[in-house]
């Protein structure tokens, strides 16, 4: 029986997700709740071995396919290593990134089959399903301001160097996604303002504040 909640952030690389994921766990520690933070792919020793191969620049020749299946080996291991456990402690789990992101990015961005990539997805996941997504979305022009700073840093991946063609079918598949699954999925607008972005998210999460 699952006591924990369990909420998952999505949008394109530089959205500022992993920003607002550090201040909604501070949010939830001050009302006393024991809060999880994880990453995709990653999070075990295991999905941290898998997520060195799929972000590696060095691997430019993997296929959709093999791209495909080892987010999903990383996923499955993580759901059932950690996730599971740690929310039948009651334990509050926030992902950055879960099974959305294998929809947008190899589903409607490499273009492979959206029936077999939610398959792949349902057996990875089991019947682990956030009980909410928050949703960050990102302008093309800060998007592309963002992603300037993370080369500069030295911080591209092999996901960073796709096109902005690709880019732009991955936004329009989290935005399907929203529209197929209202009641689980939260659009949120990047604020200029990193408090003001939040502060809606904090609204948000109140929805399933116990």
């Amino acid at each position: 029986m699952r006591t924990g909640k369990f909420i998952t952030f999505e949008g394109i690389d530089g959205s500022g997700k992993t920003t607002q994921i550090r201040y909604l766990a501070d949010y939830l520690e001050s009302l006393g709740y024991e809060v999880l933070l994880l990453r995709e792919p990653g999070g075990t020793r295991i999905s941290e071995e898998i997520r060195r191969i799929l972000l590696d620049l060095k691997n430019e020749g993997m296929t959709a396919e093999t791209e495909l299946f080892l987010f999903e080996a990383a996923r499955s291991q993580l759901v059932r290593e950690i996730i599971v456990p740690a929310l039948e402690r009651g334990v509050w789990v926030i992902s950055d990134r879960f099974h959305d992101s294998t929809t947008a990015y190899q589903g409607y961005g490499r273009g492979l089959p959206l029936d077999m990539v939610r398959e792949l997805n349902n057996r990875a996941i089991g019947d682990v399903m956030p009980d909410m997504t928050i949703l960050i979305e990102l302008r093309a022009d800060a998007r592309k301001k963002r992603l300037g700073r993370r080369h500069d840093e030295g911080m591209r991946d092999r996901l960073d160097v796709e096109s902005e063609v690709f880019k732009q079918r991955v936004c329009d598949g989290f935005s399907a996604i929203a529209e197929e699954e209202p009641a689980r999925v939260f659009r949120i607008e990047s604020q200029d303002d990193k408090e003001d972005t939040a502060k809606l998210i904090r609204e948000q999460v109140r929805r399933i504040l116990l």
